[in-house]
C-alpha cells in the first residue's frame, strides 16, 4: 500500500510549526475588564491569577495597595553580531541610548474586606 506522502511533515516544517503556535499563542491573551471586577475580585483572586505583587503597602485606612510589574524598562544596549555570506564574513555593531521602556505595571487596591476597589495601569 502507497504511504501518503503529505501527511509526513517536511524537513523545514517543524520551526514553521512552532513560530505558527507561538503567533497564536500570543495573539489570544484576553484583554481583563477591571472595571467590571471592582467589588467582586479579591485579593487571593489576584494572587491566584498574578502571584505575589512586586509592591505591597497597608494604609493607615486598612486598604491594600499591591503593584505587579508587568514588564521591566529596557535600557541602553550594546550588541555586536558576526555572520557569513557567499565567500567572506561580516562583523556588526549596534548600539542603543535612551531611556529605553518604561515598566509597564498593575496597581489594584483592595479594600478592608480584601475586594477590589479601585485600580490604575501604566499602559
Amino acid at each position: 500500500m502507497k504511504a501518503l506522502t503529505w501527511l509526513r511533515p517536511a524537513g523545514n516544517s517543524i520551526p514553521l510549526f512552532a513560530l505558527t503556535v507561538l503567533l497564536i499563542g500570543c495573539s489570544t491573551t484576553k484583554k481583563v475588564d477591571w472595571n467590571s471586577r471592582v467589588g467582586s475580585y479579591t485579593y487571593d483572586q489576584a494572587i491566584i491569577e498574578y502571584g505575589p505583587p512586586d509592591k505591597q503597602a497597608k494604609l493607615g485606612d486598612g486598604r491594600t495597595v499591591a503593584e505587579w510589574i508587568t514588564r521591566h524598562s529596557g535600557g541602553a544596549g550594546l550588541s555586536i553580531g558576526t555572520g557569513t555570506y557567499a565567500g567572506g564574513v561580516g562583523v556588526g555593531v549596534s548600539q542603543s541610548v535612551g531611556t529605553g521602556y518604561s515598566d509597564r505595571s498593575l496597581k489594584l487596591t483592595f479594600d478592608t474586606d480584601g475586594r477590589l476597589s479601585d485600580w490604575s495601569k501604566n499602559y
